[in-house]
């Protein structure tokens, strides 16, 4: 089968291997239908994150089942999936508190594999509890929408709901990528009066907009916190969502929050600093980490068969898997929104 691999900071290849193999009995092996590259690829892309040797890339999937092990009982070979990023067994405590992200047995995708799900098959662990059945084969049109579920979307939707977005609130989203994206969707379901989303890209605007968002702001700084304090009576935003991970974006985000308002931060960090003290005088409630993607996969899925919800749209570029380089070349440039990569 053909896969991606990361040799060296901006250097990405695409190679034969051998398929995954059933390890354990929890295992299931799937058929991909499509993948994609993740914002957070681009950190080791870009050597702001150590790059091991030969690293198997990508944790976004969906596809076929075509084998499982033999304690997997909810999904059967034929069936389509959606999977989160996080491996999660759905049985111990942290789970069943909502946080599939952080199980006790928890790993992320392609950990332990040679390869990740930028590939033609992927081996999951735990499938019973990372893995969510769709309610009939989907659509060529559906397959976008629901790539979009496994990572993006879910990570957006948690960001949004980490930020307190409930009707009658206002909310501030800090990152117009696919996760910023996403977290327009996630505050427009939630039933958020005012969204407001900081970005400078017109084509992003426009579909902010398209998603749910009611306000722009292309300013960026004090200059954006001033515009915010004003689209929202002096008060600040009843929460925040964050989908960027820098220092900028996470000050952004604390001077846009009115006194105790929410963050929901799902940028993965590098190089941030928390003033402790800044949120102990606002009284702001921080929520964050690895989205628990899995706890919202039923809702997203029954959304996009119901028509209600398309976040597809953030794939701006379709390639080939063979053509990977070049889809990692064009988010880093800023080209594209999110590249899907298609077998």
């Amino acid at each position: 089968m053909r896969a991606v691999f990361m040799n060296a900071p901006g250097e990405v290849t695409v190679e034969e291997v051998a398929r995954p193999e059933i390890k354990e009995s929890t295992d299931a092996i799937i058929k991909l239908a499509a993948t994609c590259i993740c914002g957070s690829d681009l950190w080791p892309y870009r050597g702001l994150q150590p790059v091991q040797h030969h690293s198997g890339m990508g944790h976004e999937y969906i596809g076929e089942v075509v084998e499982i092990g033999s304690d997997v009982k909810s999904v059967q070979p034929g069936d389509f999936v959606v999977g989160s990023f996080c491996i999660s067994c759905g049985e111990c405590e942290t789970c069943r508190s909502g946080y599939p992200s952080r199980c006790e047995r928890a790993t992320f995708v392609g950990a332990g594999n040679e390869t990740g799900t930028q590939a033609e098959y992927a081996r999951i662990a735990w499938a019973d509890g990372t893995l969510v059945k769709t309610p009939a084969q989907p659509t060529e049109e559906q397959l976008p929408h629901l790539l979009a579920a496994s990572d993006v979307l879910g990570t957006g939707w948690y960001a949004a709901d980490a930020a307190g977005a409930a009707p009658g609130k206002s909310i501030v989203v800090v990152g117009d990528g696919a996760v910023g994206l996403g977290a327009v969707i996630g505050a427009k379901q939630l039933g958020a009066e005012k969204i407001i989303v900081m970005s400078r890209n017109p084509e992003r605007q426009a579909l902010a907009r398209e998603f749910g968002a009611t306000h722009i702001v292309a300013e960026r700084g004090e200059e954006g916190i001033a515009k915010v304090l004003e689209l929202t009576d002096g008060k600040g935003a009843d929460g925040v969502a964050e989908a960027v991970g820098t220092q900028q974006s996470f000050d952004q985000a604390l001077g846009c929050v009115r006194p105790a308002g929410r963050i929901g931060s799902v940028g993965v960090p590098h190089g941030v600093s928390v003033d402790l003290g800044a949120l102990f005088g606002k009284q702001v409630r921080l929520e964050g980490g690895p989205a628990p993607v899995r706890r919202y996969l039923p809702k997203l899925i029954e959304l996009i068969y119901a028509g209600e919800i398309a976040p597809g749209k953030v794939f701006d570029k379709v390639l080939p898997i063979e053509q990977a380089a070049e889809g990692y070349k064009a988010m880093d440039e800023r080209v594209a929104t999110k590249v899907m990569l298609t077998f």
